[in-house]
């Protein structure tokens, strides 16, 4: 085992590595970890370049992000495969809203593949956003450096150091009396919208109606609270797993109305009508990024409103036990997610969250009400179809 303290570096293999990023989670602090990729001035050349949550693979998935949960984030490094102009690939740690000094987190480590790992010292420390460490070139030889470098600033600061400028509301200035050229700026926005009972919708706008690929993620927490009898054991079944499915009910601007689930196999279509698909059913919980729709963004003016909901195919529910989250992705915006953090006691259905096409607009509605049955969530919404048992 090599050990790096802060500042020491090591050679690392050039094939494919995994690399984890561990820490102890700290109740009411949410942790974000990202990989930048940096050319020879330290900065990035694009929003390609970064590889973060809403973002999971970049530069032809030379990195990649493959697991991200509360304490842990993995990914995966093909340095043989990263193109040439980068010469760094940073990795990241913000504590999401600056809600918790790095001092509160006893523990934090970056985990390599062969046998390297580099424990952050965190005592003391009063940054919200760290580089943990770096992969660099010298000599054509890869390495590995500690470097455990905070910014009291947060993301915005961290961001800035590489040449990303957070979209933010600015003040405005008086015009300068000789205009002034300065190099290009990459605009991106990192920051995740949490729809809660405090902000429960928001409007996201495009002005040329084209929202590209819409893609929203179902996830949840696969791992047993224990491995006896109880409640998990019967959530679980003989399978060993939490079945826990993502769908949706649908409303054209034709009236045509149906539902994309596995359950059925009513998997929809991308390219053609409905223009929503659900890709795969993981039924074992073994995929790590959960289950997918995505949404034909170019379509979107044809269509009215979509009712994202999920529900426990096999098992007690108990929607606590799951910290299910709800993300939904659109290219240039902000990550917008719904957790479904109340309790739904015996009813085995929640509707997570309402798309709603107001004059071309994407209104994402947090809903998060629990039923017993697709029939009883579809006369609450007026979806005025008709239901049958089905299944997988």
């Amino acid at each position: 085992m090599t050990l790096l303290t802060p500042g020491a570096n090591t050679g690392v293999s050039t094939h494919s590595l995994s690399v984890t990023v561990s820490f102890s989670p700290v109740p009411g602090a949410e942790v974000d970890v990202s990989a930048f990729l940096l050319d020879a001035s330290g900065k990035v050349r694009g929003d390609n370049d970064m590889c973060f949550f809403g973002q999971q693979s970049v530069n032809n998935g030379a990195v990649k992000l493959l697991e991200s949960v509360p304490g842990r984030a993995v990914f995966s490094l093909d340095l043989t495969a990263i193109d040439a102009a980068i010469e760094k690939v940073a990795l990241t740690a913000t504590v999401y809203e600056n809600k918790a000094q790095f001092s509160a987190f006893p523990s934090l480590k970056v985990v390599v593949s062969g046998g390297i790992e580099a424990p952050i010292p965190t005592s003391g420390m009063m940054e919200t956003a760290l580089i943990l460490g770096e992969f660099y070139r010298r000599q054509g030889v890869w390495k590995l450096r500690c470097v455990a470098q905070g910014f009291a600033g947060g993301l915005a600061s961290l961001a800035e150091h590489f040449g990303v400028d957070i979209d933010a509301p600015v003040a405005p200035v008086a015009p300068a009396a000789q205009p002034v050229v300065t190099a290009p700026t990459v605009k991106v926005n990192l920051s995740k919208v949490t729809l809660d009972k405090q902000r429960p919708s928001i409007s996201l706008v495009k002005a040329s109606g084209d929202f590209g690929e819409i893609k929203i993620n179902l996830n949840w927490n696969r791992a047993p609270q224990n491995s006896g009898g109880g409640f998990f054991a019967a959530l679980r079944g003989k399978s060993g797993a939490i079945d826990l499915d993502v769908g949706c009910l649908y409303e054209m601007d034709s009236g045509r109305k149906g539902a994309v689930q596995a359950l059925g196999n009513a998997f929809g279509e991308y390219a053609d009508e409905p223009f929503i698909q659900l890709m795969g059913d993981d039924r074992t919980g073994a995929v790590s990024d959960g289950e997918w729709l995505r949404i034909n963004g170019q379509e979107w003016r044809k269509m009215r409103r979509v009712l994202v909901y999920a529900f426990i195919y096999e098992g007690a529910p108990n929607w606590q036990a799951t910290d299910g989250v709800i993300t939904l992705y659109i290219p240039g915006e902000p990550p917008v997610e719904v957790r479904l953090s109340e309790e739904g006691g015996a009813k085995g259905m929640c509707a997570i969250a309402l798309l709603e096409n107001v004059g071309g607009s994407v209104k994402v509605n947090r809903k998060v009400e629990f039923y017993k049955s697709h029939s009883d969530m579809d006369t609450a919404f007026g979806w005025g179809m008709r239901w049958s048992a089905g299944a997988k």
